[in-house]
């Protein structure tokens, strides 16, 4: 069995905008009671007939950066795969780097230049 995706991201310039234009968009409630102000979509009421669906977050981009939509895939250990990303012929972006305890990120674009994300650590 192939790994999960559990996360969509979007960031921007204006990350209030869009976490309004989103939650009239699609109707999601968005929580950002947080120290980093980062809009949380919980996948609970947010799934379809059939309970497909994920969570996800929206979000202000550092200064001088546009931002991105991406999504984010659960793996054993971010730093492999990152690793096998580039050794398959991607591009790390960053990481890994832990932004919450116990949670690790990292970014690569693919050999076509799509940014994917992979997250360890969420049990």
């Amino acid at each position: 069995m192939g790994q999960a995706v559990v996360h969509f991201e979007v960031i921007g310039k204006d990350g209030d905008k869009l976490k309004s234009y989103y939650s009239e968009l699609f109707g999601w409630e968005i929580d950002s009671d947080n120290q980093m102000n980062y809009g949380v979509v919980q996948r609970d009421g947010n799934t379809n007939a059939d309970g497909a669906g994920i969570g996800g977050g929206i979000a202000g981009a550092p200064e001088d950066y546009d931002g991105h939509v991406t999504f984010y895939i659960e793996v054993p250990d971010a730093e492999a795969a990152l690793a096998k990303a580039e050794s398959l012929g991607g591009s790390r972006v960053m990481g890994p780097d832990e932004v919450m305890e116990g949670l690790v990120i990292g970014l690569f674009t693919d050999p076509e230049g799509h940014l994917v994300g992979v997250v360890s650590g969420r049990s």
